[in-house]
């Protein structure tokens, strides 16, 4: 149950500066941020319990487990897909494809990468293709620079289609009830049109790079992509696995299926159909990230039950209602901004109480559904603007460090600030569009 207090009750205050206190630890990187989630989760059990407002019960309950098991089973198909090398021979295939030309070695290694972030971790994404593309690009003798910085942004861009594609998706969606199908038909066509527009822009940004001749082009189209496959019955099997699973959610909600029903099924055929060594599955699943949601959940569970979001709710309905329009524009750009400094999962688990306290007051489909989709389009593609803004950046960056031209953070920022305020912009038009079309209702 909610509890109405009065802004100067201690109830009240003690769960902000806990919020707050443990936000700061996440966003300073003082400590590790899973465990100054945690940290602040524990304080917040044990403040509340002593002040009578939250207790270990109702902190349970806070817990979307439904996210929780939608990302440990998407996290344990992807660590077998990775095993099996068919990313890499995937990837290797696409750059022989292109010849070695720059232009069209970004345009496919860009268009692979993110499409595989549609459907797989875009941190897992980056970390088997930016390897890769680093020794491409030694081969060849070209800077892995412009690849690199494109290809984490495209990680970023590709994760806003689907909604398994990006962890903040993957909350949304269990928050809003919207399903598969409907991320892909909302924001598939803006992520693929912020795909388009941040490739034109790349173009123009290194302009003199993509119309470089590349050296030892023999030399690439020698390599045996086969040998990149480490299991190739087993890349076959989960070829099939994967397509199983794209169906299901596909169609999932006329088969009354949960999001993470499918992808808990789709990590049992993986291990199933595979048999890869299950001590070692489990082992490079990343549990941190998971007790980092959970642990969210149940510190935005303490703000709820001392009415702070329901107040915030109210103050934002009143100025929906009647300018839907501007309030959306007003939510995407706010989420793009904070999204930037602050982690997204983070931002977006605090912000999807707070839609669906405006359901409960009454605020109509048709002004909520465009809310939603802002929250989507700003949270996710926010992270482009900064080195820390997305995980998929954060690892790409700790990856360039092995080549002779490391990315730091105005390397990233000539690149992912262009990208940031064309995504932003072109989602903003998609949105405006939405609603004055009905589209986004």
């Amino acid at each position: 149950m909610e509890t109405e207090l009065s802004v100067g009750s201690p109830e009240l205050w003690a769960a902000l500066g806990i919020f707050l206190a443990a936000y700061i630890l996440i966003f300073t990187e003082k400590l590790h941020r899973t465990i100054g989630a945690l940290v602040g989760a524990v304080a917040m059990v044990l403040a509340g319990t002593f002040l009578g407002f939250y207790d270990q019960g109702t902190a349970l309950e806070a817990i979307d487990f439904g996210t929780l098991f939608l990302v440990v089973g998407m996290m344990v198909m992807v660590v077998i897909l990775e095993g099996t090398g068919a990313t890499q021979f995937l990837a290797i295939k696409i750059a022989q494809a292109s010849r070695g030309r720059p232009f069209l070695l970004l345009s496919g290694l860009g268009a692979f990468t993110a499409g595989a972030s549609a459907f797989l971790d875009n941190v897992t994404t980056m970390v088997l293709i930016a390897p890769l593309t680093i020794s491409i690009a030694d081969i060849l003798d070209l800077s892995p620079l412009p690849f690199l910085t494109s290809e984490a942004a495209f990680a970023v861009m590709g994760g806003l289609a689907t909604l398994v594609g990006d962890p903040a998706n993957i909350i949304i969606g269990s928050g809003s009830g919207f399903g598969f199908i409907d991320f892909l038909v909302h924001l598939g066509p803006v992520a693929l049109t912020v795909w388009i527009g941040s490739l034109a822009v790349f173009f123009l940004i290194f302009h003199d790079f993509v119309r470089r001749h590349p050296k030892n082009v023999e030399k690439l189209m020698e390599i045996d992509a086969r040998k990149a496959l480490e299991d190739p019955v087993g890349a076959r099997r989960m070829s099939l696995v994967l397509g199983v699973v794209i169906l299901l959610y596909l169609s999932h909600q006329w088969l009354s299926l949960e999001p993470s029903t499918v992808a808990m099924l789709g990590a049992a055929l993986s291990l199933i159909v595979v048999r890869p060594d299950v001590r070692k599955v489990f082992g490079e699943v990343e549990w941190s990230a998971v007790f980092f949601y959970g642990a969210l959940f149940v510190l935005v569970g303490g703000l709820e039950h001392v009415g702070l979001l329901s107040e915030f709710a109210q103050l934002f309905q009143k100025f929906a209602q009647g300018n839907i329009l501007v309030a959306s524009v007003i939510l995407l750009w706010g989420a793009g901004i904070l999204s930037a400094v602050v982690d997204n999962v983070a931002l977006v688990i605090a912000l999807v109480p707070v839609l669906q306290r405006l359901a409960q007051l009454g605020l109509s489909p048709e002004h909520l559904t465009p809310l939603w989709w802002s929250l989507a389009i700003g949270a996710v593609l926010g992270g482009l603007a900064t080195p820390i803004g997305s995980s998929a950046t954060v690892v790409t960056i700790s990856l360039s460090e092995r080549t002779e031209t490391p990315i730091d953070a105005r390397r990233w920022m000539t690149v992912g600030i262009p990208a940031w305020f064309v995504g932003l912009s072109l989602g903003t038009l998609f949105v405006v569009w939405g609603i004055l079309s009905g589209f986004y209702v």
